[in-house]
């Protein structure tokens, strides 16, 4: 398969491979600007994957020591992965949004076993069962060389994007759209330029995993070793320092509704247009979750139990270990937006905390 793509107007895109991933593939975006080409995320930290990233910018008509900026959607290893090695190529800057970088300082930070044993006391909170837990207690006896696990040594980002402003490159206009929800500092790039062929609407816009045309993205809790995987709302408080990933996706869904791009370029999947109508598609989608959730919650249950009775896209039993703890955390974020909505509370002195419907 073809791995480069041009869109028109300077804007090509890569196929960079996800090893062991059903995504299969990082759409990583090259545009030029008058101060050389910039990519918009890089791929997964892999041989094959480098080699197919390397290719590819060759294929565009330039070379990876050419690149002059690196910008990030997010964070994830599958968009930042090999921005390390893209900046030793070339000397490139990388740009990310200030609360995803805090991410990736505390992640160089946190030793593994660190993250490992938040983990762990994590699910144990959400009611997980001890043969689930049990290895993530024993991963961190196993790492002989924690610098080389994928995503524990993510590259420092050397510039912060700022929401509403422009990218400083030459000769475009980018301008940064915070989109939290999938990570708290995800960004939307609005590449605020007539479509090279015309299309109707307001530009085209580099969505990251915020927006994409067939698939929901994860909406987690946001990650934090320092909470030891203590449970929201456990005590009963409630109050705004408490996040709500999901009440941030779908308000910045509407935000990227509104803007009415020609195109969407997102970073799996495919190129697609009518951005408010898939918008439109994920708000019901969500808000049918939340209904379904408070059927659920009609007795008490943990986070474990929601997630093992919700819809997912296989059964449960078949749904791999790595995959449930996503499902966990996925329901933990449902039921805080149901609990900052007042539809759903904690109930006083269970524990594993258990969650009822209002």
């Amino acid at each position: 398969m073809t791995q480069v793509t041009d869109h028109g107007g300077g804007v090509r895109s890569i196929r960079v491979p996800i090893p062991d991933n059903p995504l299969g593939h990082t759409l990583v975006y090259l545009v030029d600007t008058d101060a050389g080409p910039v990519l918009v995320d890089t791929g997964w930290d892999d041989p094959a994957s480098w080699d197919t990233l390397v290719e590819g910018i060759t294929g565009c008509g330039t070379s990876v020591t050419e690149i002059h900026g690196v910008v990030i959607t997010h964070h994830h290893p599958d968009h930042h992965g090999l921005s390390g090695r893209v900046r030793e190529a070339s000397g490139a800057w990388i740009a990310m949004h200030a609360a995803d970088a805090a991410i990736v300082r505390r992640t160089r930070e946190t030793r593994p076993e660190g993250w490992f044993a938040y983990m762990a006391a994590k699910l144990t909170a959400s009611g997980a069962p001890d043969d689930h837990v049990a290895p993530l207690r024993e991963a961190p006896r196993s790492l002989r060389r924690p610098s080389t696990l994928p995503g524990f040594s993510p590259a420092l980002p050397d510039r912060e994007i700022v929401p509403g402003e422009l990218l400083p490159l030459p000769g475009r206009r980018l301008r940064a759209v915070w989109t939290p929800g999938h990570t708290p500092g995800h960004v939307c790039l609005h590449l605020e330029e007539t479509h090279p062929d015309r299309l109707p609407g307001n530009g085209r816009l580099f969505s990251g995993d915020h927006l994409l045309p067939r698939i929901t993205p994860h909406i987690g809790l946001y990650e934090d070793p320092d909470t030891h995987g203590r449970p929201p709302y456990a005590d009963g408080i409630e109050g705004p320092e408490i996040a709500d990933p999901l009440g941030d996706y779908l308000d910045s869904l509407e935000r990227v509704g509104r803007l009415g791009p020609a195109e969407v370029l997102p970073a799996h999947q495919h190129v697609f247009t009518d951005a408010p109508s898939r918008v439109a598609e994920l708000l019901a989608h969500h808000e049918e979750r939340l209904t379904g959730l408070l059927a659920l919650l009609a007795e008490p249950l943990t986070p474990w139990q929601l997630a093992t009775r919700m819809e997912w896209n296989r059964p449960w039993a078949d749904i791999p270990y790595g995959s449930r703890n996503i499902a966990v955390s996925e329901a933990e974020a449902h039921i805080r937006r149901l609990v900052k909505l007042g539809r759903a509370e904690a109930v006083p002195g269970s524990d594993p905390v258990t969650y009822t419907a209002v």
